[in-house]
């Protein structure tokens, strides 16, 4: 009970800081008129990104499974993962979307929490990876151009995290370390999934040939979604390189892994703001950039929506047999 009043008064916190940045910062009528006046033409390219990679996004989720003596057909691990998109409008942002996959796929293969879960958040985790060297390249393209030095202390931050988590979850000479830390894992009673956690990742490590190829094929995606938020800035009438959004889109992607906000609401559009307008941009279009971007992922739970509610009518999804 206590945990959920704290989370819930951080949330609130978070959200109301964030939504009274961006009426600071943004004169309403104008941002309306900016959001009235967006290129449909533009937005239907960067919608169209933003579904079309979801498939390579199922294939890689199949060959992660697959690793792990989990065989399932690229058609309901594309429902599960448009299902999550439309669970993300609800929960926590994309880690509750992530929860609903998780819970899902382990019904269908009872027994195996652990490699499933670990099978997501080594997905997340090289996500994560890919998005952060992305976003060292487009540091690179950006020195003497753009002056985004704060937001590239924090991308640093996130990177020196990354190889650590790295480390931790896949070095086996790192494991008499993280033994020193089971008293303080079992006091906070969290032993068993951190321990289910660790194993469903850390097994991993003997398909190096998998994660090499998984990462090269995340790093391709990751690549395209930021156009697609490029694109949606196009729309508005933003005139910049897309290398600013490479330095922009990873920070954005690690944002939105918050788990204290409400489907990113207000944090999402106040990071728009402050980030766009350190490159010049004025706070009425970035905000738009940032509310339509929104709109986009919204539209990305349509289809998630339409089959929840088709299963519904039919009484609950059936299991197609695995492949």
């Amino acid at each position: 009970m206590r945990r959920r009043l704290l989370r819930l008064v951080v949330t609130l916190a978070l959200t109301g800081l964030a939504t009274a940045y961006v009426v600071w910062k943004i004169d309403v009528s104008k941002t309306v008129d900016v959001v009235g006046g967006a290129d449909l033409g533009w937005l239907a390219l960067a919608l169209a990104i933003m579904v079309v990679t979801v498939v390579p996004m199922a294939w890689r989720w199949q060959q992660l499974l697959a690793a792990k003596g989990m065989h399932d057909r690229l058609r309901w691990l594309l429902r599960a993962y448009f299902v999550a998109y439309t669970a993300g409008q609800v929960l926590p942002t994309s880690v509750g979307g992530d929860a609903v996959r998780i819970l899902e796929t382990s019904r269908r293969h009872p027994g195996n929490l652990a490699p499933i879960t670990g099978s997501v958040l080594l997905e997340r985790a090289l996500g994560g990876a890919a998005t952060l060297l992305l976003g060292g390249v487009g540091f690179l393209l950006a020195i003497g151009r753009y002056d985004v030095g704060a937001y590239l202390w924090i991308e640093l931050g996130f990177v020196v995290g990354t190889v650590v988590l790295a480390v931790v979850f896949f070095a086996r000479w790192a494991r008499p370390w993280l033994a020193r830390l089971l008293p303080l894992v079992r006091a906070l009673r969290v032993e068993r999934p951190a321990r289910g956690l660790y194993e469903g990742i850390h097994t991993y490590r003997q398909d190096g040939r998998l994660l090499g190829s998984v990462f090269c094929l995340t790093l391709g995606i990751q690549a395209v979604r930021i156009l697609a938020i490029w694109l949606t800035a196009k729309a508005v009438g933003v005139d910049l390189s897309v290398r600013v959004f490479y330095v922009m889109g990873p920070l954005f992607f690690l944002i939105m892994l918050v788990p204290f906000t409400v489907n990113g609401l207000a944090v999402r559009e106040a990071f728009f703001v402050s980030f766009l307008g350190s490159v010049g941009i004025g706070a009425d279009p970035a905000f738009a950039t940032g509310f339509l971007f929104f709109v986009i992922t919204l539209l990305m739970s349509v289809p998630g929506g339409i089959v929840l509610a088709w299963e519904g009518l039919r009484g609950g999804a059936r299991r197609p047999s695995h492949v």
